[in-house]
């Protein structure tokens, strides 16, 4: 539903007096773009994220949005889509780089190598890897993108991340270095927590809600803590298995977004990752990343040259925690 096809549909079917009206369809670094150079341009890792241009042929897909509208004439709508070393045009007298997606430029400044998987753990969660040919999930639950140096990147992406842990610290009203000491004290075993609190994306189930299971009438504030921060990194290690089977991860996971910060949840997803853990080193991933691009385009180098002059890809290693049969546990909650 997040794709730009399925708003583009909605529009049409309901709103049809702005449906008239529509002339150009822009993502919002598009837009940017468009003030900066008057020109009406994309990049693959945001194109990639429409629905209606395929990674795999590099490639608008006119028979997917004639579904949507079959009068229109779609080539006057669409921007061109650039490759990773265009340039999209000058402001000022500064060349304008092509831009991209955030989970696009976040896996150019945390320095993604193929082999590394990245999970970026904000309010919502993604998991992702770049890989040298296209991936293609028929169960939806991995989105074949591209990314932004000409290769690809298949991303699972879930609606409950951080959000999960805050909501449990403030009912058990406590800071977060507190949360984190509470989690780690309690053993795993205790209950386990679905952390689907405002539906799910991946899988795919927009009216569930949360759920606990396994929960005694001994049952203790610090496992309460534990248990949210094992459900949501248990829902982002199914995003980490469903990657695997799509692409070969045979390196390191590396953490990125606000709840990486949390000591609790780097030991507890380094206890269950079967693969090294390490924290990324870079405060602001998609920041970094856009600047990389930046350099890149201007230069004309390969972003791997400014990667390494940057020393991009650093980050710290994590220990993990005893992790028991808590995928297990929880894989039987999702299920049931």
């Amino acid at each position: 539903a997040a794709f730009t096809i399925t708003k583009l549909s909605w529009l049409h079917r309901t709103h049809p007096d702005a449906w008239e009206r529509l002339a150009r369809v822009l993502l919002p670094h598009d837009e940017l773009t468009r003030r900066l150079t008057g020109r009406y341009t994309t990049d693959r890792g945001d194109a990639s994220g429409t629905g209606y241009w395929s990674p795999s042929t590099g490639e608008y897909r006119w028979d997917l949005l004639s579904i949507v509208d079959g009068e229109r004439q779609w080539s006057d709508v669409l921007p061109i889509v650039l490759g990773p070393m265009d340039v999209a045009g000058e402001w000022d007298g500064a060349l304008v780089a092509p831009g991209t997606g955030d989970n696009m430029a976040a896996a150019l400044g945390v320095g993604l190598r193929p082999g590394d998987a990245v999970m970026s753990i904000g309010t919502s969660g993604t998991v992702y890897a770049v890989s040298a040919t296209p991936t293609e999930d028929p169960n939806g639950a991995v989105a074949g993108f591209a990314d932004a140096t000409g290769r690809y990147l298949p991303l699972v992406c879930t609606s409950n991340a951080a959000k999960v842990t805050d909501a449990v610290r403030r009912l058990l009203d406590v800071d977060h270095v507190m949360f984190d000491d509470m989690a780690l004290a309690s053993e795993p075993g205790g209950p386990v927590l679905l952390p689907y609190f405002d539906g799910e994306r991946t899988p795919n189930r927009p009216d569930a809600r949360g759920t606990i299971g396994g929960i005694r009438t001994d049952v203790t504030r610090a496992q309460l803590a534990r248990a949210a921060v094992d459900g949501v990194a248990c829902g982002l290690l199914d995003g980490l298995d469903a990657l695997r089977d799509l692409t070969t991860l045979d390196g390191r996971l590396v953490l990125v977004g606000g709840g990486a910060k949390s000591v609790a949840m780097q030991q507890v997803i380094a206890g269950l990752a079967g693969m090294p853990v390490v924290v990324s080193d870079v405060d602001e991933a998609v920041a970094t990343g856009a600047a990389v691009q930046a350099a890149a385009v201007l230069e004309q180098v390969d972003h791997a040259e400014i990667q390494t002059r940057w020393g991009l890809g650093d980050g710290t290693a994590v220990s993990g925690v005893d992790g028991g049969d808590t995928r297990i546990r929880y894989a039987a909650l999702r299920d049931a």
